[in-house]
């Protein structure tokens, strides 16, 4: 059983990047956001993010497939930078959060969304912003197997 706990997270200062699409297209932005982030000597604060902004999963799956995807990742940071047409600095929310902790490949984190949905729903809670996943270490230097991701959905 993956096992869901409740947090209390802090606001934090990210650089931030939004844009639609695949979400295949995560792949590249998060380095995009990272030369960007690394060239202006930001010091990273945090792991980095993607928020998913779709309400459901069949919504997600529709905007995915029609290329209209609502993609937004962020890298958070000490302290703001100077921003750009793409890159935006903001502080992203905190809150109340259910987390849940996914350890495996990104495509196989279906099963940790789908017992989240069903644990928000057995304890009536209604998700109050967008959901944030957190990868905690990186692909190219660990096994598929061992990707961790902490998938954060507010609540209330």
């Amino acid at each position: 059983m993956i096992e869901i706990s409740v947090v209390d997270e802090k606001p934090q200062m990210v650089a931030g990047m939004r844009r639609r699409g695949h979400y295949k297209e995560i792949a590249k932005m998060l380095p995009a956001l990272f030369e960007y982030v690394m060239g202006r000597g930001a010091r990273i604060a945090g792991p980095p993010l993607y928020l998913w902004h779709e309400t459901s999963v069949e919504d997600a799956q529709r905007a995915d497939e029609a290329g209209n995807a609502d993609i937004e990742v962020c890298v958070p940071i000490a302290e703001k930078i100077p921003e750009n047409d793409d890159i935006k600095c903001y502080e992203l929310f905190g809150g109340r959060m259910a987390k849940i902790v996914h350890k495996g490949p990104y495509e196989a984190c279906g099963p940790a969304y789908e017992r989240l949905f069903a644990w928000l729903l057995e304890n009536d809670l209604k998700l109050t912003g967008p959901i944030r996943e957190a990868y905690l270490n990186d692909p190219r230097e660990v096994a598929p197997e061992e990707i961790l991701t902490t998938i954060y959905a507010p609540i209330g």
